[in-house]
């Protein structure tokens, strides 16, 4: 199954800044029930793609949504930042393949 939408980067600010994209409520309660084997510590291990990125990471839940995170490289090779709205596509990977 893939999921893909629209959303703005938000930044979430502690010891260092962390960005991301949120999923609506909606899309969080579906990928949640059909991820529902692959969940680990309330997180959900997925495959990512923004524009011409591929990554994989793991979806922070938060407020009934799902977070995904946006690493440095992932901004920087798609020249985007806090405010962007971008397309996301994603799907649920193995726990293992979060590992790279």
């Amino acid at each position: 199954m893939e999921w893909e939408f629209e959303g703005e980067i938000i930044e979430w600010r502690g010891p260092a800044p962390f960005y991301f994209v949120a999923m609506s409520e909606d899309g969080s309660a579906e990928l949640k029930e059909e991820a529902r084997s692959l969940i680990y510590w309330g997180q959900v291990p997925v495959h990512v793609v923004i524009g011409g990125t591929e990554f994989t990471t793991a979806l922070f839940p938060r407020d009934g949504r799902y977070l995904v995170p946006l690493k440095d490289a992932v901004r920087r090779a798609e020249g985007i930042g806090e405010g962007d709205v971008v397309t996301v596509i994603l799907r649920p990977a193995r726990r293992d393949a979060t590992a790279g």
